[in-house]
């Protein structure tokens, strides 16, 4: 008990002896020294300590030798300890204001880096997406021979499939709305909105593999909405969803939904067969 009481007792003279000496040199007006102490930091993996550091001196580094090495060593201090919005600034500063830096390359890789890190799940708004995306891009436009190039084609391929699964979370959301009006207060109907926000992502993803998925939800789509169609607009609509079975079977013969796709054109034909001259 005595020996545990004694360990405590030293590893909190440890942790204090450590915050008073942190303390000192952030006390210090000794900016190079602030700077080496902050290199130190971040070499052990006290990332918070660096970044507290490096904010009080990269101003005033800028124009000094080390002042590349500050304002990236500042942004990669962010980025380890996990603030990546800040960590992305930070790089976009260094890329602005050292285009041809030493770092300018990863730089401009961890600006993508960081935004796709922040990216939120595929339910939420995918604005901060699309940010990563233009950043990846903007990054291999710079750097065609980039180090760091199939990562971020990596990277552009994940974002891009987190903005298929958006439309498609989307699309299935209007399909199970089905044929509830409370939120449909312009006009319209669920099924209408599911079969533009499928055919759109078929459109913008072509070579997505959630493709059929999204015919799928089409083809349901258009069956349902001529299932409760007014008289007057009936025959357009099962004309319609026969047409989108036959095409989906065209494309996908060997679909588990081939077969819903001929119980519904049976269906449509029942309704279209007394309109045949």
């Amino acid at each position: 008990m005595k020996k545990s009481l004694v360990v405590a007792a030293a590893f909190l003279m440890l942790l204090t002896g450590c915050a008073n000496e942190f303390n000192r040199v952030y006390k210090t007006t000794d900016v190079e020294y602030k700077y080496e102490y902050a290199k130190e930091c971040f070499a052990m993996g006290k990332y918070t300590r660096a970044v507290l550091l490096l904010q009080d001196i990269v101003t005033m580094m800028k124009g000094r030798e080390n002042g590349q090495e500050c304002l990236y060593m500042l942004a990669m201090a962010s980025y380890c300890g996990k603030d990546y919005e800040t960590a992305a600034q930070y790089f976009k500063r260094y890329y602005t204001s050292y285009p041809k830096g030493t770092y300018a390359e990863m730089a401009s890789f961890y600006v993508g880096q960081s935004l796709y890190m922040s990216t939120p799940e595929p339910r939420l708004d995918q604005s901060p997406t699309m940010q990563a995306i233009a950043a990846y891009q903007e990054y291999l436009d710079l750097f065609p021979n980039a180090i760091m190039k199939d990562e971020a084609h990596e990277r552009l391929y994940e974002l891009q499939d987190k903005l298929v699964d958006k439309e498609l979370y989307s699309a299935k959301l209007y399909y199970d709305l089905g044929s509830y009006f409370g939120n449909c207060t312009s006009g319209g109907s669920n099924y209408e909105a599911c079969i533009i926000t499928a055919q759109n992502a078929i459109k913008d993803f072509p070579f997505s593999r959630k493709r059929e998925e999204f015919a799928v939800l089409v083809m349901k789509s258009k069956y349902e909405l001529a299932q409760r169609s007014v008289e007057e607009r009936r025959l357009d609509r099962f004309r319609d969803a026969e047409d989108e079975c036959y095409g989906f079977i065209n494309e996908y013969p060997d679909s588990e939904y081939r077969k819903t796709a001929e119980k519904y054109i049976e269906v449509c034909k029942k309704y279209t067969k007394g309109f045949e001259d």
